[in-house]
């Protein structure tokens, strides 16, 4: 038990310290951009932490070899096929998945709770991942640059901890689901309108197969 308490705990502090640079916002330099992002966020939780992937394949099995992009496939099509329409993007990156959620369908401004007429997209949400279940979560609040920036820190965690929670009361596993709010550190598009801030103002869940 004490193995997995420091195990998360070097987690939570790995992803801390992930980070990235970037001024420019050239297609090639946004698409680095968003590389970095995915691989501070689910590299840096999943893929380079061999122990706490052991733990957790302990505990709902682990994935070999071709049965991974079968697996990844199958549970791809299922997401897209539950949240057609909601508004959350499913996107592929080799075998692993990210949900793209607009904080502004989620959650009110300056607020952390879950809004109740996204359960149902959040029901849809788990019900995959509760099927689905050889796979690690991290779930990523993202904010604009407005307003004082530790604040935004804040209420990115406090967001992508009220999604965590909610996932875990629909049964999702806790041990499989990490957190880290990122404020306005990763921005997808620059903070020059309305129209960008939006955008930037997100909740990413990326999930990641637990392999052998």
């Amino acid at each position: 038990m004490r193995r997995s308490v420091f195990i998360v705990s070097l987690l939570s502090a790995s992803l801390v310290m992930a980070g990235c640079a970037s001024n420019e916002y050239s297609n090639t330099t946004k698409g680095a951009a968003i590389g970095a992002v995915v691989g501070a966020v689910a590299g840096k939780a999943t893929g380079n932490h061999k122990d706490k992937r052991l733990v957790i394949g302990a505990a709902v099995g682990a994935l070999a070899g071709a049965a991974v992009g079968s697996y990844m496939d199958k549970q791809e099509k299922a997401l897209k096929e539950e949240l057609s329409g909601s508004g959350v993007k499913v996107i592929r990156e080799g075998d692993k998945l990210r949900l793209d959620i607009p904080a502004q369908l989620t959650f009110e401004i300056n607020r952390s709770d879950i809004r109740s007429n996204l359960y149902p997209v959040f029901n849809d949400i788990a019900k995959v991942l509760r099927e689905y279940e050889k796979t690690m979560l991290v779930v990523a609040g993202h904010t604009d640059d407005t307003g004082p920036y530790q604040y935004n820190m804040n209420l990115s965690q406090q967001r992508a901890d009220s999604v965590k929670q909610y996932l875990i009361a629909q049964n999702v596993q806790a041990i499989r689901i990490e957190t880290q709010g990122y404020g306005p550190n990763y921005p997808i598009v620059p903070n020059t309108s309305e129209t960008n801030r939006a955008q930037n103002r997100r909740v990413e869940i990326h999930i990641e197969p637990i392999v052998e």
